[in-house]
């Protein structure tokens, strides 16, 4: 069943399971659409790739108590068949809101708990979530 697709200024809202707390994912965030020839309503569509906006692409802070000395860590999203298409000419799949999909966020320096003892780094280096799109096209769909 064809679904409707993702652009420019479409959102995407990430889900960390609690209790960690990644503050530049507690807003939707923009997307940014790569394809340079096909626009939905005047925006360019996004590909897939374009499911993880560039701010979101660099190392981020976290928390997650007891430890809330903040660590740092990357996320990634793992696309279902459901938010995209099958290969378009150019070769990338095209963005579909489909429904959620995995989002994992992964610990490069733990997030610490400070005590008389000495500080005590998370032990948890990945922190799952959910992410999905949201889209104010109401119209065009692929699929």
């Amino acid at each position: 069943m064809a679904d409707l697709i993702i652009r420019s200024e479409d959102l995407i809202e990430i889900t960390i399971d609690p209790p960690a707390v990644v503050p530049m994912l507690e807003a939707p965030v923009p997307l940014v659409g790569s394809a340079e020839t096909v626009t939905v309503a005047g925006m360019p569509m996004c590909l897939l790739g374009d499911e993880l906006p560039p701010m979101l692409r660099e190392p981020m802070a976290y928390t997650a108590p007891p430890f809330t000395e903040p660590g740092m860590g990357t996320l990634t999203l793992t696309l279902t068949p459901a938010n995209q298409t099958v290969q378009t000419r150019n070769g990338k799949p095209i963005l579909i809101k489909g429904g959620p999909f995995i989002a994992l966020f992964t610990v490069s320096e733990p997030a610490m708990q400070i005590t008389p003892a000495g500080p005590i780094p998370d032990p948890d280096p990945e922190k799952p979530g959910t992410a999905q799109f949201i889209t104010t096209n109401e119209t065009v769909r692929a699929g």
